[in-house]
């Protein structure tokens, strides 16, 4: 099993986007997927039409009162799978914090799925934290969006400096541009300057700025799914295909 985790510390920059695209990518190509909504208010939930309520909340799932694998979801998508947002996610920082060894606390829970998915992806809120830290300890590649803006490769640089100093675990990085509008010269520019100085920054892949992955939300449905023809559709499969390489992932079973 392969833990991804779409994460940044800034809000706003295509992270619930990339997750379930690239989930439903990953259950198309025949990995049996889970999608975690981290983030309570449940984008990724919303867009995958699955009610945004875990039974007793994050508090059962912290606790182990509640085991992860009786929360989970199915989707409309064959071997998609998700763990839906619940409001009470907006209190797990306080929750791990009375946990037993609290940043290894997700990949703990996560340990007896492995037997069950091939790819869980964690959709995960901004901002750096405890939950953020306990992400960083399951994951093993951070899939990083970045707008092709001067603030934000300094985000990057603040991430790669808090992962430079996890002891025993560290994610890779896998940072990509996200939300880029080729009619923006400095989008160009950053874009292509990360790509020639940064060995994180996806070589091939850059998610565009188009009203199709808007439409994500109207449709409640992957852009691949609606859209297969589009840019963003072919930008999303770039980007598997990259982490597909960088994670080492076998070829599905058939």
């Amino acid at each position: 099993m392969r833990i991804l985790a779409t994460y940044n510390i800034k809000g706003g920059v295509g992270k619930t986007a990339a997750a379930v695209n690239l989930g439903y990518l990953a259950a198309r190509g025949g990995y049996r997927t889970l999608i975690w909504d981290l983030d309570p208010q449940g984008a990724a939930t919303f867009l995958l039409r699955v009610r945004p309520r875990v039974k007793g909340g994050g508090r059962a799932l912290i606790k182990g009162r509640l085991a992860l694998a009786d929360a989970v979801k199915g989707t409309d998508f064959p071997r998609l799978d998700l763990l839906p947002a619940d409001f009470t996610y907006r209190n797990l920082d306080l929750l791990l914090d009375r946990a037993k060894r609290p940043s290894r606390r997700l990949a703990t829970l996560l340990q007896p799925l492995a037997a069950e998915y091939d790819v869980v992806i964690l959709d995960c809120p901004p901002g750096i934290s405890l939950l953020s830290e306990s992400v960083l300890r399951a994951a093993d590649i951070l899939l990083v969006p970045l707008i092709p803006a001067t603030l934000s490769v300094r985000t990057l640089d603040q991430l790669t400096e808090f992962t430079a100093g996890l002891r025993r675990h560290r994610p890779r990085l896998l940072a990509f541009c996200s939300m880029v509008d080729r009619r923006k010269r400095l989008h160009a520019e950053v874009a292509a300057d990360l790509r020639d100085h940064r060995p994180e920054i996806a070589a091939t892949a850059a998610i565009p700025a188009l009203s199709v992955i808007e439409q994500m939300a109207v449709r409640r449905a992957p852009v691949p799914e609606f859209a297969p023809r589009s840019r963003a559709a072919q930008s999303y499969e770039s980007l598997w295909d990259e982490v597909v390489r960088r994670c080492g992932l076998p070829p599905a079973a058939q």
